[in-house]
């Protein structure tokens, strides 16, 4: 009986330490390959290859990022308590700006639009890479469904996030994640929207995009993991 008890024992021991030695923070997963992956795309923007470099992001992103669990993050919001990501227990889309880089024609209200038809499914964090002071104008014209929040070098428990969201990937970016915080897929860089471009077709590019995105968060259910072990 003893010897059973042992066995059973060291048997979900070794499960244990095989599932913790499988999930890779998406910390990690960036910072063991955006070295290599910086200076593949130096070199190919170097050459003017701008598709090329692009490429390269994506395959980073599929290849390395997508299954990572992202950091149980903590963020300060302008008009509520921290946003600490475990605690939403639903798909998050999070989107990363900075106060003094123009924004989109339209991207706001087709934020604010999207927040409205996915709030039960989807929470939507717009994170600026700011101090608070330097937010609050800009808040104001979000609605109540998005969490709008700030983070900042100045801030002593911001450097983990900023050193990882901001000084790796830049901004504009999203990054989408699942209830369980698996990376699903992340988008670096705004929408193109052509100059002169009316405030009703701007919009409603940015909802769009933005639309495709969501609807793809929401269309892969299952966990990523167990989508990926399936696949290899």
């Amino acid at each position: 009986m003893r010897l059973i008890f042992t066995f059973l024992v060291l048997s979900f021991a070794l499960q244990t330490s095989y599932s913790q030695e499988q999930e890779v923070s998406f910390s990690e997963a960036i910072k063991s390959n955006i070295k290599k992956y910086n200076s593949k795309t130096d070199i190919e923007f170097e050459k003017g290859d701008i598709a090329k470099g692009n490429a390269l992001f994506d395959s980073l992103v599929q290849n390395h990022l997508v299954g990572s669990r992202f950091d149980d993050y903590s963020f300060k919001c302008v008009n509520s308590r921290k946003v600490k990501l475990s605690k939403i227990k639903k798909p998050v889309f999070i989107i990363t700006y900075a106060s003094w880089c123009v924004m989109n024609k339209g991207e706001i209200p087709a934020l604010n639009k999207l927040s409205r038809k996915y709030d039960e499914d989807i929470q939507i964090i717009v994170v600026f890479w700011d101090i608070k002071s330097d937010v609050k104008k800009i808040a104001r014209q979000f609605n109540n469904h998005i969490k709008v929040c700030y983070a900042n070098e100045a801030y002593k428990n911001d450097e983990a996030v900023v050193a990882t969201l901001k000084h790796y990937l830049g901004f504009p970016t999203s990054y989408f994640l699942n209830a369980e915080l698996e990376v699903v897929d992340i988008k670096r860089g705004g929408i193109a929207i052509p100059p002169r471009t009316a405030f009703k077709k701007a919009l409603d590019m940015n909802y769009t995009v933005f639309n495709d995105r969501m609807v793809s968060l929401l269309d892969k259910k299952e966990s990523v993991s167990k989508r990926l072990a399936t696949n290899e």
